[in-house]
């Protein structure tokens, strides 16, 4: 069982910056004017991230999405996208951490990168932890971990800075990954690397090697996703237009990452045979945007940078995972910002957002215990996927999260990673 999608592992707003929007109606008062982005809970924030809550589920215990129709189709489609949504928006926490709508500077500044810093380790180490219970699923917390210390030094930077910053990366980021994967396809200098990091032999893991490049969130294809994320935290999202030229941008990012590749695949010549031959499947006529093509089981072949399946590290996937993480983030902000009615209906969906971590540790959790503690056969052979049992999960998340939200403010593990970064109120 691995994971495809997973969790952007919500960052708490500090009380400072938490103001206007706590409820899940849109503020009374006037929006701010155009070009200072509003600060506080954005609930459409956490309708977003419960939405991508749901997609991880799943992916994990939700039914293979060969069995077609509808269903089949929601699944796939959240594949791989979910992630990329959690990612988008652990860029946009770490820019309410750190300031919005302007980064804070002098000793409160310091104060905030120190509380990124510690939460970063904590993320790292609970990561590993779960990892260590041997679920099959590919835990995302140790990669975020790594890549909020990676972009935090660019908190400063400015919306169109942070955005060109994302699209270079995109778009270079993926061709040397490439390069470096196949290195250690033809050479061993990653096992060298890999016995001499304290890290590795700490976790059991191939360490600094996996988060960076062999890993299923590599730090250095991963980026992107959390300067686009930081990119649009800094945009006035109040402001008149924003919202939907958001959305237009996402999909044109959408349009030109599946698309691009749709058409590189079939117009290179052999494309589409060699990631067949090289992901042993038949055809690799979804391999614009479906993770159903697999991966290359042994050489990767140039070919394979023209895909855009999700987990695929490519330039079209990041690109095209990017658009439609936009384009629900736009959606979802409309909706808290124009749709009160709305917006209460769909409030079991944003308290799961609200309570991210705890939902995606626990949910991770629940399996360890019904496989290999409890042994539930179903669950324990890995036949546990349908759809009533992701119902069931679902069910369940919503539920703890509503009772939980009515009467505090954090989920539990929020709170605990809360208290974790007191300490940097210290630093001078």
């Amino acid at each position: 069982m691995t994971q495809n999608v997973s969790s952007a592992v919500p960052t708490e707003v500090p009380p400072e910056a938490r103001a206007g929007l706590e409820t899940d109606r849109p503020p009374a008062s006037p929006p701010p004017s155009a070009g200072t982005p509003s600060s506080g809970r954005l609930i459409g924030i956490d309708l977003a991230r419960g939405l991508a809550v749901f997609g991880m589920y799943s992916a994990h215990v939700g039914p293979d999405v060969t069995v077609g129709g509808p269903v089949g189709f929601l699944l796939e489609t959240a594949r791989g996208r979910s992630s990329a949504l959690f990612a988008v928006l652990a860029g946009f926490s770490l820019v309410l951490i750190t300031g919005r709508p302007r980064p804070r500077t002098g000793r409160a500044g310091r104060q905030a990168v120190a509380r990124m810093v510690i939460r970063a380790a904590v993320l790292m180490v609970l990561g590993y932890a779960l990892t260590a219970l041997g679920t099959g699923v590919d835990v995302i917390l140790s990669f975020y971990g790594l890549l909020f210390l990676a972009v935090l030094p660019l908190y400063r930077l400015r919306a169109r800075t942070l955005a060109l910053i994302a699209v270079a990366e995109a778009l270079v980021l993926p061709q040397v990954l490439y390069v470096l994967r196949k290195s250690m396809e033809e050479g061993n200098w990653a096992d060298a690397v890999i016995a001499g990091d304290p890290l590795a032999r700490i976790t059991g893991t191939r360490g600094v090697v996996e988060l960076l490049f062999t890993g299923e969130y590599p730090a250095l294809t991963w980026m992107p996703f959390l300067l686009a994320g930081m990119a649009v935290a800094r945009l006035d999202l109040a402001g008149p237009g924003v919202r939907s030229r958001l959305a237009l941008a996402g999909g044109a990012l959408a349009l030109l990452g599946y698309g691009g590749s749709w058409l590189a695949l079939r117009l290179v010549p052999h494309a589409l045979s060699a990631v067949a031959h090289a992901t042993g499947s038949g055809s690799a006529s979804s391999a614009w945007w479906s993770d159903t093509v697999g991966e290359p089981e042994n050489s990767t072949p140039a070919a394979w940078l023209l895909v855009a399946a999700p987990h695929s590290q490519t330039t079209f996937s990041i690109l095209g995972n990017t658009g439609v993480a936009l384009v629900v983030l736009a959606v979802c902000l409309t909706v808290a910002g124009t749709m009160p009615r709305l917006t209460r209906l769909a409030r079991p969906v944003s308290v799961v957002g609200m309570t991210a971590l705890t939902a995606y540790v626990l949910h991770i959790v629940a399996l360890w215990l019904f496989a290999d503690v409890w042994e539930v056969p179903a669950i324990a052979d890995d036949t546990m996927s349908a759809l009533p049992v992701l119902l069931a999960f679902v069910a369940a998340a919503t539920l703890l999260a509503t009772a939980w939200t009515h009467r505090f403010r954090r989920g539990p593990l929020e709170h605990v990673l809360h208290v974790a970064t007191r300490p940097a109120r210290h630093v001078p």
